[in-house]
């Protein structure tokens, strides 16, 4: 092995139910406007034609029961539930039969966002990373292996800030179902263990602030929760 200058943080890890060892993360994929309601409160059209990605660093990621400060650059920090999915097998090209064997299991996910500066680069016709791979912006829940729970048929998907509900829906609400995601992203990258896919968020998105506390759940799996303090 090569030698190195410096040494590079360890690979992060999430918890999975039952096993005492973790997930390594290789990559996370997103999948953008994934639910009609929330495309419409956006302001912007659902592309029926095929699901769009973008990108978040694993180096970015905390788990579960974090506290962290609240992001500089924003004025407009938003909350957004999801189902994550897990790879456990290479996939590249796949079928729908190929795609559900291939996903290890599932867990709770926020994707949190600079929504202000989503929106400025989005109008500048520019990426939204800065608005999206932001510093402790993937929090995520214990996995739970598919054969645990066996992927999703409408259980519900909701989401608290102090308590109060905010977000409400059931993953029946999917424009793309997670095979379709899968059959259709593994025809650009060769998928492989490690992978995460958060498959998007349900309307009734919004802003927190500073000291908030973020709940979260979907039936049947590990629930999630993240709270923030004031700014670093």
């Amino acid at each position: 092995m090569t030698e190195t200058l410096f040494k590079l943080p360890e690979i992060p890890t999430v918890p999975v139910q039952g096993e005492t060892a973790g997930y390594p993360v290789g990559r996370i994929f997103c999948v953008g406007r994934n639910y009609a309601a929330h495309a419409a409160e956006m302001g912007v059209e659902v592309d029926r034609e095929s699901p769009f990605y973008f990108t978040k660093s694993p180096a970015n990621m905390v788990l579960t029961g974090a506290q962290v400060p609240y992001p500089q650059g924003t004025e407009n920090f938003h909350y957004e539930m999801e189902l994550a999915l897990a790879i456990g097998a290479p996939l590249f090209n796949a079928s729908p039969e190929q795609a559900r064997a291939a996903i290890y299991g599932y867990g709770c996910a926020l994707d949190m966002t600079r929504r202000d500066l989503q929106i400025r680069e989005r109008q500048k016709q520019r990426p939204w990373d800065l608005g999206k791979d932001v510093e402790n912006g993937t929090v995520l829940g214990p996995l739970t292996r598919t054969a645990d729970w066996g992927g999703p048929t409408g259980q519900r998907i909701f989401l608290t800030v102090n308590s109060e509900t905010r977000q409400d829906a059931t993953l029946d609400e999917l424009i793309w179902s997670v095979e379709e995601i899968l059959c259709h992203l593994s025809g650009y990258y060769h998928l492989r263990p490690g992978d995460l896919i958060l498959t998007g968020t349900p309307a009734g998105v919004g802003p927190v602030l500073g000291g908030d506390t973020i709940g979260g759940g979907i039936d049947g799996l590990a629930p999630i929760s993240l709270t923030l303090t004031a700014p670093d």
